[in-house]
């Protein structure tokens, strides 16, 4: 399943709500460490999408081994959601069942041709984790030319250890971000 992203930061937080609403979908709960992880890397990957490239962008958010949008043992076609909300059938797919260790895939392809370049910031700086909190969090990442663009992926395995924390990425622990508040969006 996809989401078309226009170049505009409200974006991001309605990538995030799209994502939460497909999880479920995809047979993992809202309540999962999984589903938290995902909407974060969501978050991460769109802001850099917007930010870094000012031009429209495709979230695409798929359970490898089943049809995209689909719950086991159900019959499907593939969507494309386009920024005003419709959604257009993408073709017949077919069905497979999924199990607990599945690997989930998240993509954000744009137009910009830029290679993504992770950045050391400064204590003090208000940006440049976003590849940082990707390498830390998912299982694998990477990213790879598209048409005249590029695709950032990244996958998450449902079965994984316990992932390092983001606060351990940058030299810090939970003490590092004690005194943050965190918005829900």
């Amino acid at each position: 399943m996809q989401l078309e992203i226009r170049p505009d930061p409200a974006e991001v937080g309605r990538a995030r709500r799209w994502a939460r609403s497909r999880l479920s979908g995809l047979g993992i709960g809202a309540d999962e460490p999984l589903a938290e992880t995902l909407v974060l890397l969501v978050s991460e990957l769109v802001t850099n999408a917007v930010v870094h490239t000012g031009r429209p962008a495709v979230l695409r958010l798929s359970l490898p081994g089943r049809p995209p949008g689909t719950r086991a043992g159900a019959a499907a076609s593939t969507a494309v959601e386009t920024g005003a909300g419709a959604t257009e059938a993408a073709g017949p797919a077919g069905a497979a069942d999924p199990d607990a260790s599945a690997t989930v895939r998240l993509e954000v392809a744009d137009t910009s041709s830029r290679a993504p370049v992770p950045r050391c910031a400064g204590g003090d700086a208000t940006g440049g984790r976003g590849l940082a909190l990707v390498d830390c969090l998912a299982d694998r990442w990477g990213w790879h030319p598209e048409g005249s663009g590029k695709s950032i992926w990244c996958e998450l395995d449902r079965c994984s250890q316990s992932r390092q924390g983001a606060g351990s990425a940058y030299g810090g622990g939970l003490s590092a971000y004690e005194d943050l508040a965190f918005e829900a969006v």
